[in-house]
């Protein structure tokens, strides 16, 4: 019997994909050497991995040819990288401090394209387009088990993200725009049943199909709602007073049909505190623990990478890095305009998820229940795009050599959405999960796996391990293993203490 490493090899040897890029059986696609990485000879390249029959070694990719044009591939890993994540980073700042919250979203961006750099390194050299396989080419199956584990718990935690916003948003859109008594007990106003639907209306038709590429598309409307909804935030902040003051519960119960503004209707005992209405430029509590696993969670978009440049019309790696380069710099500057003028509209007053924190002022207010359906949109759009690696990463680690099925194909989608759906109806609230994936599969899809990657695969006749690329990747590893060691201790102690999910879920 084939041992299972050489059956692996002799797939990838005899033109056949591991399942990449939607799971496809594929051939070959000869890749000029110049194209793909700085190694004219091809000489790094294993004569028994990728045999030529000429006797010459030539670059191949086990890919199928990429129909997905540039800016396709930028509105699908744009919008892998958005996410609810940009809920969250008002938040942040507020516990932070502009400065500060400035200082550690510029690194942890720079870290993410860095180590996207050193993934399309690794892939360039052996010729690999799969996160899991290049785990494999560097430490076999435990390297491969070890980056699938980390891409399925990371992608099904970003997925119970972008569910748990369902949940929680779709009921107060529906509720608003019906003025329905929130008391009422109907089932359209229960986010359970509605999270289900949307689940199996809208998301898993999506996520059924063969190829990302055919995502591009709802991508780029995705992102057109996340910008409409960057472009309300910014409106908001100079409509809204501070202190501002909190709509009445009882106004809503006397008036339900009326249409509230922002001001000038009742509004509960007092004001919002007026030493809340300072920005500051930097501030440490026990909140700041979160917010650099949540930058880290808001920035990933590692296991989407490799697909999508294996879509990628006529791809190098240099075109795939300014790919990644235009998306990263778009999203950190959504990302900062975002946190800053919510944070900035609210001060010490935001909640973890900023929609909520519109609702306090007005529940009806037509704009914000827009913003409120654009984003429901958004992250509706981006759960079938992070479900691809995740189905990816479950045929590598326990279909390793079976060709494309649909039956395989549909059942790894439902039951993965079947579970999303139950942790997002028994999970407290969105912070505990940003702060738990962010803290532990986040730091080895950024930081870790790219490095440790790199390092064994690049030959050492090549770049020693005292030249500087591979220093410098070291340092990088031990980056990533000191943020996850720093940030899981902080979030423990922070729960012992009665922080943490408690004080996220007001």
């Amino acid at each position: 019997m084939m041992e299972p490493a050489q059956s692996e090899m002799n797939i990838l040897s005899n033109g056949k994909s591991h399942d990449l890029g939607g799971d496809m059986v594929v051939p070959m696609k000869m890749m000029q050497e110049e194209d793909v990485f700085d190694d004219p000879d091809g000489a790094l390249e294993n004569e028994e991995f990728l045999p030529s029959g000429d006797g010459k070694k030539h670059i191949q990719f086990t890919d199928f040819e990429g129909k997905t044009s540039f800016g396709m591939s930028v509105f699908n890993l744009g919008n892998a990288i958005m996410g609810s994540g940009i809920l969250g980073l008002a938040y942040a700042m507020a516990n932070t401090g502009i400065l500060l919250f400035l200082f550690l979203l510029t690194a942890v961006a720079a870290l993410s394209s860095y180590s996207i750099h050193l993934l399309l390194k690794s892939s360039g050299i052996v010729g690999i387009r799969a996160y899991e396989l290049l785990g494999y080419r560097a430490f076999g199956t435990p390297g491969k088990m070890a980056a699938g584990i980390a891409i399925t718990l990371q992608n099904i935690g970003a997925m119970s993200s972008y569910l748990y916003i369902v949940k929680s948003e779709l009921p107060l859109v529906i509720q608003a725009f019906l003025k329905a008594d929130p008391s009422s007990d109907l089932w359209y106003l229960n986010g359970n049943y509605l999270v289900i639907m949307v689940s199996a209306s809208i998301i898993l038709p999506l996520a059924l199909m063969k190829q990302l590429g055919y995502l591009g598309y709802t991508s780029g409307f995705s992102l057109s709602c996340m910008v409409f909804f960057l472009s309300a935030v910014i409106y908001k902040k100079f409509q809204i007073p501070c202190p501002f003051e909190e709509f009445s519960a009882n106004s809503t119960a006397m008036h339900p049909s009326l249409n509230v503004s922002s001001h000038g209707h009742e509004y509960s005992n007092g004001l919002v505190d007026e030493d809340d209405c300072y920005p500051r430029l930097f501030k440490i509590n026990s909140q700041t623990a979160y917010t650099i696993p949540i930058l880290a969670f808001a920035f990933v978009c590692h296991p989407e990478v490799l697909p999508i440049y294996t879509e990628l019309r006529n791809p190098t790696q240099k075109k795939m890095q300014k790919v990644s380069n235009i998306s990263i710099l778009v999203m950190y500057t959504m990302y900062f305009l975002a946190a800053l003028f919510g944070y900035l509209t609210f001060l010490g007053n935001v909640e973890p998820e900023l929609l909520h924190t519109y609702s306090r002022i007005d529940p009806y207010d037509t704009l914000i229940l827009c913003v409120r359906v654009a984003v429901l949109t958004a992250v509706t759009l981006t759960v079938p795009i992070v479900l691809f690696p995740v189905r990816r990463a479950i045929q590598h680690m326990l279909f390793p050599t079976k060709s494309f099925n649909w039956l395989r194909h549909i059942g790894i989608a439902i039951v993965l959405l079947t579970l999303i759906n139950m942790l997002v109806i028994f999970a407290p609230n969105i912070l505990g999960i940003f702060g738990i994936i962010g803290a532990t599969s986040a730091p080895c899809l950024i930081f870790i796996f790219p490095a440790v990657f790199y390092i064994r695969i690049v030959p050492k006749e090549d770049e020693p391990m005292n030249s500087a690329p591979k220093i410098v990747a070291v340092c990088f590893a031990a980056l990533g293993v000191s943020f996850m060691v720093m940030s899981l201790s902080f979030i423990i102690i922070d729960w012992t203490s009665g922080g943490g999910l408690a004080a996220g879920g007001h």
